[in-house]
């Protein structure tokens, strides 16, 4: 594949959509669209929108269960049902030409057979411009939607992980890129020589192959992870191509990001095939005022119940027999919660000496790394982070939408593309040419 990168590093850019916005308050915000998950209409518009500001990436989360929270909070989140990825994505790329798809999907409750066929259909459908989001699933109550009775433990989870991706990315090499010849006078359509037929039999998983859909256009839709305690690092060191990175002080981002590179040097594994975007939630102004007043606004429309919730879930136990006017408890029940989710609340009230009752109202709407200000002070951040070792771009989150995301992509991109480090045109046909990745070589027919 040609060297489709810039001379000048640049800074990349995904669309964290949940399925629209990450902020608890987010459908009640004035201009909003309280819908917005259930209209096909609203998320096309949405996603032309981030193709027109040159976004690498729609990034679709996703949930296998109701959220676990108490329903006084519960049926306050606009989060309770969405689309499922893997039907809404593939709409949305017939409605446009260049934005990268990248849905969840969990290898804790998921076949990889199947995983591997949708997003290789996916990757098909689009033109290449698939990436899977690998989840273990941190939710206790999806187990009990998939015959379990309790959860799998969070490292056996990413265990089971492991053997998953090698699995999906097997089935993916089950074709040589050139094994359909379709030759219509000999009557031949593919050649035999160039199917593979895997036969894993691991620890947990049993899948003989092939798989039944020619090599993906990208070789391999593009591998994201998001998990970001040490076996997560790991994981993603070894693997990913893309991490979703929760967001935090910049100092801690620089932190995680030499940690992640460095583990990757280790493996002999070149750190450019990996970019690391931490999730930024971004509210602008023409003034800083005008911003923070947009920030208040929202946050005073998140329910205290849902903050109280959001703690909960963190941690993994019920957090509302907690001193509200005092510290988090020093010690915790463990839980199979998300480690790295439990650590960022954990340290975040530590190094910001929060009470209970005031983690309760950060959490309410969103307690990530927030960036309020006109375009230019977001571009300078974003510029610190980027040119600092902090990341490689940012997974954007809005605050409501379409405003925020307008507002991004008309003010916020052109002030990137100035500075020179935002693309102004695709660079490539497909995701993993946008940012810049290799195709994998397939590992059963190598040329």
């Amino acid at each position: 594949m040609p060297d489709v990168r810039p001379a000048k590093r640049q800074m990349h850019l995904g669309a964290f959509m949940r399925p629209v916005s990450i902020h608890t308050a987010a459908w009640r915000y004035p201009g909003g669209t309280p819908d917005a998950n259930f209209s096909l209409q609203a998320l096309t518009k949405y996603a032309q929108t981030l193709e027109r500001g040159k976004f690498d990436a729609f990034f679709m989360a996703d949930h296998l269960a109701v959220l676990n929270m108490p329903m006084d909070a519960l049926k306050r989140s606009a989060t309770v049902t969405s689309f499922d990825p893997l039907t809404l994505l593939p709409a949305l790329a017939v409605m446009t030409k260049h934005l990268g798809l990248i849905a969840t999907a969990s290898t804790t409750f998921e076949q990889p057979y199947l995983i591997a066929r949708r997003f290789a259909s996916l990757d098909h459908i689009s033109g290449g411009r698939a990436g899977w989001n690998i989840v273990t699933t941190s939710n206790p109550d999806a187990a009990l939607n998939f015959g379990m009775d309790e959860h799998m433990e969070h490292d056996e989870r990413y265990a089971r992980a492991r053997e998953f991706y090698d699995v999906v990315t097997g089935l993916w090499d089950s074709w040589a890129d050139d094994a359909f010849i379709r030759d219509v006078d000999s009557g031949i359509y593919f050649d035999p020589e160039k199917l593979h037929v895997l036969n894993h039999n691991g620890k947990y998983l049993k899948v003989r192959g092939p798989l039944n859909i020619a090599r993906p256009v990208q070789g391999w839709p593009v591998i994201v992870q998001a998990g970001a305690s040490d076996v997560g690092r790991q994981f993603a060191a070894e693997t990913a191509e893309v991490v979703f990175a929760g967001g935090g002080p910049l100092e801690d981002g620089r932190k995680l990001y030499a940690d992640i590179k460095g583990r990757m040097d280790k493996l002999g594994r070149n750190r450019e095939h990996l970019k690391i975007l931490p999730g930024a939630f971004v509210v602008l102004g023409e003034t800083l005022s005008e911003a923070q007043d947009k920030r208040a606004l929202l946050d005073s429309l998140a329910s205290a119940d849902s903050g109280m919730a959001a703690l909960s879930i963190a941690l993994g136990h019920d957090a509302s027999t907690y001193e509200l006017d005092a510290p988090l408890p020093k010690y915790m029940p463990e839980s199979n919660a998300s480690k790295s989710g439990r650590e960022r609340v954990i340290t975040m009230a530590a190094r910001e000496n929060l009470t209970v009752r005031q983690l309760v109202g950060r959490l309410a709407g969103y307690g990530g790394l927030g960036m309020v200000g006109t375009p230019k002070m977001i571009a300078d951040q974003m510029e610190e982070w980027f040119t600092t070792g902090g990341s490689d771009g940012f997974n954007v989150m809005f605050p409501y939408l379409p405003g925020g995301l307008d507002d991004f992509v008309d003010t916020v991109v052109p002030e990137l593309q100035r500075r020179g480090i935002f693309r102004t045109e695709y660079t490539g046909a497909t995701l993993r040419e946008n940012l810049g990745l290799p195709r994998p070589e397939n590992r059963f027919f190598p040329k």
